[in-house]
């Protein structure tokens, strides 16, 4: 369990990095990287009460980091 968290945790970094680094979203890049982890850790723990979610771990870290920067509004900020 504890592995597949830390794994969770550095793929959630590595798709907000690289979301920011590929000009997919503007938020910058820390913020980018929380909005990921805080994604994917949603998603793993909804895997881990009701099961709910892709069978393989990674993907679903990554689909749910994609999501989450997807869903979180960043239209509101100051430009």
């Amino acid at each position: 369990m504890f592995p597949t968290m830390i794994g969770t945790v550095v793929i959630a970094g590595i798709v907000g990095y690289a979301s920011e680094r590929s000009r997919f979203t503007h938020n910058g890049i820390l913020q980018s990287i929380i909005i990921c982890i805080g994604g994917a850790f949603l998603a793993y723990f909804v895997q881990l009460m009701f099961g709910l979610g892709f069978r393989s771990p990674g993907i679903n870290a990554v689909a749910a980091s994609i999501g989450a920067l997807i869903i979180v509004p960043t239209h509101w900020r100051r430009k």
